[in-house]
């Protein structure tokens, strides 16, 4: 017990003391520089490493990228403190339930528009439209047995149910708001056969099959490896996680061209496009720079991409005035 009480007073204190000093290894200099800041995880790293090479491809401004900030709240601290002025990829889902304090909204629409308007609000930040991805939980199949069963979203799983050998992530079976009991309230049926399981273990445990039913998460590269089909969440029991960079106003004020840039990438990065660059990370071992440099040389850094000025106008008053554009 005095473990535990000593290990939540740590979690307690953290926020506190990295809001009062500046964080370790930052060594960007924001007031003349842009300085994107990435993440532990594969995903964030390409997705900074995408938003850094834009940058210099389309401008002449010095960019340096951060890679050690493992968590959407240090992102967050990070600029707080004037560490960093962008982050290359943050979640509508975890800004909702984290930094903003708010419950879920399950439609995406709608919680893409309540973080732009928060984040302005709040901290003068500009939230930019999803990179035209999200990173959420999913259930899935092999494509054989999506074939065999007729299977395109969860509801199709209610005639099988009986049949399905399900393994999920662990914390999700107990989990509030989306977890296995409103899985049942939602959809109105439970499962015959459950596995908890450890996340990294379900995606060769479905493709040994082991398993005939999965919970990932919707972008692993493993998807892509494994020729897995991720089912439509027809019901939306899962809260959305679209992706998008984030960029302080003091550096869009600086630099306005940014604005141009950052509106080239939306909706240019797909499901299936994030599933393969995590693959080419994760599993073929590609660094994370290559693997966004090879997808921007293949897309031709998106020159052809004309920004609409009056979408702009129409973003910024959206974000800025609150509007339900």
């Amino acid at each position: 017990m005095k473990k535990i009480k000593k290990l939540l007073l740590i979690f307690l204190i953290l926020p506190i003391f990295l809001t009062s000093c500046s964080l370790p290894g930052l060594g960007g200099n924001t007031k003349t520089s842009v300085v994107v800041a990435t993440g532990s995880n594969t995903e964030r790293q390409i997705l900074g490493e995408i938003v850094k090479q834009m940058i210099e491809h389309h401008s002449d401004i010095d960019v340096s990228l951060i890679t050690n900030l493992s968590s959407s709240v240090l992102n967050h601290i990070a600029m707080l403190k004037g560490d960093v002025n962008i982050v290359g990829a943050m979640y509508t889902g975890t800004a909702l339930s984290g930094e903003l304090g708010m419950d879920p909204i399950k439609d995406p629409k709608e919680a893409e528009k309540v973080v732009m308007q928060e984040y302005y609000k709040r901290w003068e930040r500009y939230w930019y439209p999803s990179f035209g991805f999200d990173n959420t939980y999913a259930f899935m199949v092999t494509k054989k047995f999506a074939e065999e069963n007729k299977l395109k979203k969860v509801s199709d799983l209610e005639k099988i149910k009986d049949k399905l050998e399900v393994g999920v992530d662990t914390a999700w079976i107990k989990r509030e708001g989306d977890g296995y009991k409103a899985f049942k309230e939602i959809y109105g049926f439970d499962f015959k056969t459950i596995y908890p399981m450890d996340i990294g273990l379900v995606y060769t445990a479905l493709a040994s099959g082991e398993m005939d039913l999965v919970l990932g998460y919707s972008t692993d590269g493993k998807i892509s490896s494994y020729d897995l089909v991720v089912l439509e969440d027809d019901k939306r029991l899962f809260p959305p996680y679209d992706c998008s960079p984030v960029l302080s106003k003091a550096i869009v004020e600086k630099y306005p061209e940014l604005e141009t840039i950052m509106m080239k990438l939306v909706g240019q990065i797909s499901s299936k496009d994030m599933q393969e660059l995590n693959r080419q990370a994760d599993e073929d071992l590609e660094m994370p720079k290559i693997v966004a440099e090879n997808f921007l040389k293949k897309h031709k850094y998106f020159e052809d991409v004309k920004v609409d000025e009056n979408k702009i106008k129409e973003y910024k008053e959206l974000v800025e005035g609150g509007k339900n554009v």
